[in-house]
This record gives structure tokens, C-alpha cells and sequence, in this order.
């Protein structure tokens, strides 16, 4: 997956502010695009009265900040997100995308996520309001902010174990550093972009040192640490410092050599437990025998922790392991599923109170059209107001609010908000203690499935897959 850009939503020439917000949403939720896919999603908005809301929040700005910037006014952002064809659902990918809308705007904007299927890869279409939902501020649009944008999609999509872009190439007809967001990538991403490049056609070590110094490096591999320095470059590179698989032994191992691990050493506190390797499975993948040495060898030094591991927490036999794994996982979920509860009716509290507001500010323009005699004139100076102020009634009437059910006050709003905040925090101290404790026991109890030859159980074998997918095992 990789978020393909960030684009700034101006006024258009010979358009309204509306018209071309419209513009932008309209292409968004185009039918032909979405064919019956999930259905459009937003945060702090209705997908069907988007434009107005959008045109009322800015309208709000104006008044309380006294601020205008004309033409140059930035009225929405449009991010696209795209994702690898047939690695996705509708419903995951706009999952995805709202976490990233979420994420990005830090909840204090205002958007829509529709989901296009209209190609072979799904894609994500998010608008979001420039202006934030306090209507006090707008959004900081940062130097380098596709590059922000870009790798925070890339956390995202490694956390739902889809495919990124590890090295992503240059857009046609754009250059990379404008893809990055109009900056120049440095020297030690260039040099592992070069190396990615050259490595597949390399079978030794010496052969990869001289593909570099035929790509133009200056290569010194006469000391300790290997150096390598690109036409134009003042400083050497060191390729230890590159860190990931791009260090000396990332990249031996990479051709099929050993990867000497450095010792943590005795006395070094508390070690993380990581999964055995299928390394039967790795072999027929392709690795070569230097890869089934090195693995071998990692291999017994988990087995080796993992018995550690066992010892410290007081784990005697594998029915005990089995317990304390499912009890681990109990109270992870239990943990989550009061954090979400408590979310859902924080997240169900401000659309209550955003509707509130909303019914407040509209409702003396709605009074003025009623008088008038629904005048179509007033109704179309009006538009964006009288507009919301029908989708809110209807909002109301959805949810029951009439003369059986009270609309609550906002004050008593508020404070069931904070209340609910303050027990969400309170769980996020034990949510993190139980994911950890849940990990390194389902961990364990892999690693010692493996060694007692017992099929794993799916529960193991998904934290397999994610602990494979975030490069934990060193592969």
C-alpha cells in the first residue's frame, strides 16, 4: 500500500466556494467508481450534506477568527490511497483508510472515505476539511507532508500485514524527490536504493562491492567498516549505519551468507522471545545453505530464551503455558472490547453534540424560511444552513429524540465524555501490560509447539504471520 498524494482543494476559477468543494466530493462518491462496493463513510460529517457542512464550518471560522484569505484559501485536502490488487476487501481497504484519515488529521477534522472498485487495485478516495471541527484553526499543512503522509500509511498497512512499497520508484513524469514531497532524498537513501538495485544480480560479496564501484561509488573495503561515497558526495557512507537490511551483514546474509548476530551478553536484563523458524519452509523458498546455518544457529539461541523466559514467569509444563496463554488473551480482549465500548459511545456523544450545535446554529435561518413562505430565493442564499438544519431534524427523528425522548442537555454530555475518557486512559495503562504479556506468552507457547513437534494453533500461527511481516526474526 502506499499513500499516492496529498492534494491542497483551492477555489476554482469561474466556481463558488460550494461548487468546488462539490467538485471534490462529487469525483470522491461517483457511483461509477464505487460499483457497489462498501458504502461512503465519514467522520464528524453526513456523506450526503458533506458540502454544506463543510461550507458551514468554514463560514463559522470566518466569524470567529475574522480571517479570509481569498483565492488562496485551501478549502479541503484530497488524499488517494491505493493498495496492491487482490490483497484487499472493500471493507479492509476503507478500514485502512479511515484509520489513516484518523491518524493523520489527529481526529480534528472533519472527512469522507469512499473506496473506488472501479479498477484492478482498490483505492482509497479521502476528502477532509481544511478547517478544523472547533472551527478555530485550519490544518497545518507541514513541509513535507506527503512524506509524512506516506510513511505513516506505510506503519498502518504494516500493522494490517499488507504489502508496502519498500522502495518506491519514481511517479512518471515526477521525479522522486517530488513524490517525497519536494525534498531531495539524502545520501544514505540513495545508497540504499542503489543497493536494492544491484544485489539481485550479485552471488558473493565481492561481487556486489564491485557493482557499486561500476555504479560510480568510491568503495573502501580495506577497514573495519566499509565505506562507500556517490559522484558528488563530500562524506563517506558507512554502510553500518544504514541500518535494516542494508548493513554488511544484512546484505551477506541477503546473498546467502551468515549474518553474525553481536552478543547482548550476560547480565543485559530482560531479552524479548522470538518465534522459531520454519527454516524447512525457508529452504524451499529458496534460501541458501548459508541462510539454514545462520537460522540453525538463531534457532538454538531462542530455544534458549525461550526456556529463560519460561523459568522467570514460573511456567513448569506445557499445560501451564497453555493456561496462562489463553488467560493472557482473555484479558487482552476483555481489555479491548471495554476500550472500544468506550470509544463507540464517546465517538456516538460527539455526533450528538456536533448535531446539538449544529440544530442551534441553523435554527433562526430555518425560522426566516419558514416565514418567508419557503421563498425560493431565500433558499438559495441559504442553501448550505437550511440544508443542515433538515439533516439534523432528521437525525433527531432517527434516533428518537421527540416527545417520549429529551434531548440531553450539553453539559450532561460533556460530562459522560469526560467520565468515559478518563476510564478509557484508565484501561490504556492495562491494555498495554496485557498485549505485551499476550505476545511474548503466544511467543513462547509457538516456540514451544515447534520444539515439542505440536501443530500450532491459529491463534500462535497469526502472531507468527505479524511477527514475520514487522522483520522480527531477522529475515
Amino acid at each position: 500500500m502506499a499513500a499516492t498524494w496529498l492534494k491542497r482543494l483551492k477555489i476554482r476559477k469561474d466556481r463558488t466556494i460550494l461548487q468546488s468543494i462539490m467538485e471534490r466530493t462529487d469525483y470522491a462518491m461517483d457511483g461509477s467508481k464505487l460499483l457497489g462496493g462498501v458504502p461512503v463513510i465519514g467522520y464528524a460529517c453526513d456523506p450526503r450534506t458533506v458540502d454544506e457542512e463543510f461550507m458551514l464550518a468554514k463560514k463559522e471560522y470566518e466569524h470567529l477568527t475574522g480571517r479570509n484569505n481569498g483565492k488562496k484559501n485551501v478549502l479541503a485536502y484530497h488524499v488517494r490511497v491505493s493498495f496492491k490488487p487482490g490483497e484487499v476487501t472493500p471493507e479492509e481497504a476503507q478500514e485502512v483508510g479511515n484509520e489513516l484519515a484518523m491518524r493523520f488529521t489527529k481526529g480534528r477534522h472533519a472527512y469522507i472515505v469512499a473506496v473506488h472498485t472501479d479498477r484492478a487495485h482498490l483505492h482509497c478516495a479521502i476528502v477532509f476539511n481544511s478547517t478544523t471541527l472547533d472551527c478555530t484553526g485550519k490544518f497545518n499543512n507541514f513541509k513535507n507532508s506527503s512524506f509524512a503522509l506516506r510513511r505513516l500509511s506505510d506503519i498502518i498497512c504494516a500493522e494490517h500485514g499488507l504489502s508496502i512499497i519498500e522502495n518506491p520508484k519514481p511517479s512518471k513524469g515526477r521525479n522522486y524527490a517530488e513524490w517525497l514531497g519536494n525534498k531531495e532524498p539524502s545520501w544514505q537513501h540513495k545508497l540504499r536504493l542503489k543497493i536494492d538495485e544491484v544485489l539481485p544480480a550479485c552471488s558473493t560479496f565481492e561481487d556486489f562491492v564491485s557493482a557499486m564501484k561500476a555504479a560510480g561509488y568510491a568503495v573502501n573495503d580495506k577497514r573495519k567498516n566499509i565505506t562507500m561515497m556517490a559522484p558528488g558526495q563530500k562524506k563517506p557512507t558507512r554502510l553500518n549505519t544504514l541500518g535494516g537490511d542494508h548493513t554488511e551483514a544484512a546484505i551477506r546474509e541477503r546473498l546467502g551468507m551468515a549474518r553474525t548476530v553481536a552478543s547482548t551478553g550476560a547480565g543485559g536484563g530482560h531479552t524479548r522471545v522470538s518465534l522459531l523458524i520454519d527454516i524447512q519452509a525457508k529452504i524451499r523458498e529458496g534460501k541458501g545453505a548459508g541462510y539454514e546455518h545462520w537460522a540453525r544457529i538463531f534457532n538454538l539461541k531462542e530455544a534458549a530464551k525461550t526456556l529463560v523466559f519460561l523459568k522467570e514467569n514460573g511456567i513448569d509444563s506445557y499445560d501451564d503455558l497453555v493456561k496462562k496463554a489463553t488467560s493472557a488473551s482473555g484479558e487482552f480482549s476483555a481489555l479491548t472490547k471495554k476500550i472500544k465500548d468506550a470509544e463507540m459511545r464517546m465517538a456516538e456523544i460527539a455526533e450528538l453534540q456536533k448535531n446539538i450545535g449544529t440544530y442551534g446554529k441553523t435554527r433562526d435561518i430555518y425560522a426566516q424560511y419558514r416565514k418567508s413562505g419557503w421563498s425560493g430565493k431565500f433558499h438559495e442564499e441559504h442553501r448550505a444552513e437550511i440544508t443542515l438544519h433538515r439533516a439534523v431534524k432528521k437525525y433527531f427523528d432517527d434516533a428518537g429524540y421527540g416527545k417520549n425522548k429529551k434531548l440531553p442537555t450539553v453539559a450532561t454530555l460533556k460530562q459522560e465524555y469526560a467520565a468515559l475518557l478518563a476510564e478509557k486512559k484508565r484501561h490504556f495503562v492495562g491494555y498495554r501490560a496485557a498485549k505485551s504479556n499476550r505476545q511474548e506468552l503466544l511467543i513462547a507457547k509457538g516456540n514451544a509447539d515447534r520444539i515439542l513437534g505440536i501443530k500450532q494453533d491459529a491463534q500462535t500461527q497469526e502472531v507468527s504471520r505479524d511477527k514475520t511481516r514487522t522483520g522480527t526474526l531477522g529475515m
